[in-house]
């Protein structure tokens, strides 16, 4: 059964929002390999509209030579909304229940199913217990406010520890996954 993994850059303080505005001074080129190899991993992404729509106007032009920006445009992106008309980009639309068209995605074959951004997406999928991996990866940095992945109101979600990773700038990438799978026998890596 394919994973839905959440991979998102946020902040100390929880904003997952606009990290172009607070992201970049903390870049670094291991940082460019991780996201690099977690893309490989993957075989489909799974977007809300305005992801998917910021995506679809950057990514097409941009090129470079290890095969990220091909591998980003090639790859199918499923974009859960009800206002999208004409899908490009490799993209086709979930308008229906979202909930269960990722099941179904869940249970064909293939590699993780990436998510990113997309915070209101990211709620549904919590909602209905259909994320199987968080990849935070934390900034250090405080901005106060924005978008949070796991915002006020939310349920009450235990999660394991999986993994843990440095980078040189302070960034550290906690990957977690609902404490469910560790109840049901699955091992971590």
């Amino acid at each position: 059964m394919r994973k839905v993994v959440v991979s998102e850059f946020v902040t100390l303080d929880g904003v997952m929002e606009a990290p172009n505005e607070w992201q970049g001074p903390f870049w670094h080129d291991d940082m460019g390999k991780y996201k690099f190899d977690e893309l490989f991993v993957s075989d489909a992404m799974l977007l809300g509209r305005v992801t998917y729509e910021g995506f679809a106007a950057a990514w097409p032009s941009m090129t470079d030579e290890f095969g990220f920006a091909d591998r980003m445009d090639s790859m199918p992106k499923f974009v859960a909304s009800t206002t999208l008309k004409d899908p490009t980009w490799n993209a086709s639309v979930i308008k229906g229940n979202v909930a269960e068209e990722v099941v179904r995605l869940k249970q064909q074959p293939g590699q993780d199913i990436l998510v990113a951004g997309s915070a209101d997406l990211i709620q549904t999928l919590m909602q209905h217990d259909l994320v199987d991996e968080y990849r935070l990866m934390v900034h250090p940095v405080v901005v106060g406010s924005g978008k949070r992945i796991f915002r006020e109101g939310s349920a009450m979600t235990p999660l394991q520890l999986v993994n843990t990773q440095t980078f040189p700038s302070g960034v550290i990438v906690l990957t977690y996954r609902p404490a469910r799978q560790e109840a049901a026998g699955e091992t971590t890596e």
